[in-house]
């Protein structure tokens, strides 16, 4: 596993504690996949209610604050396929 995915995974565990109540992937170009579900955060590429693709650097400056979610997705540096609810769900877990 990259450092990029293992960082990821560790910011991601930080911010959500002990998971989250649905199944959402993230995609980090280049990179792989991490899966977020009530299990926790752990690297993987399976079905998910919502998959959220971004570049390791989007994806680093959401998880770091610099960079605004909702606007990284007008932008377009943020693709988000699937479940919208379920999106903004996991961005409000996130910001919380």
């Amino acid at each position: 596993m990259s450092d990029i995915l293992n960082h990821a995974i560790a910011a991601l565990s930080k911010r959500l504690g002990d998971g989250f109540d649905g199944t959402a992937k993230f995609t980090i170009t280049g990179e792989g996949h991490i899966m977020v579900d009530d299990q926790g955060v752990r690297e993987g590429d399976e079905d998910a209610d919502v998959t959220m693709i971004a570049s390791a650097e989007t994806f680093q400056g959401i998880m770091e604050g610099d960079v605004n979610p909702t606007m990284a997705f007008m932008t377009g540096k943020l693709k988000i396929e699937g479940n919208m609810g379920m999106a903004m769900k996991l961005g409000s877990a996130l910001s919380g």
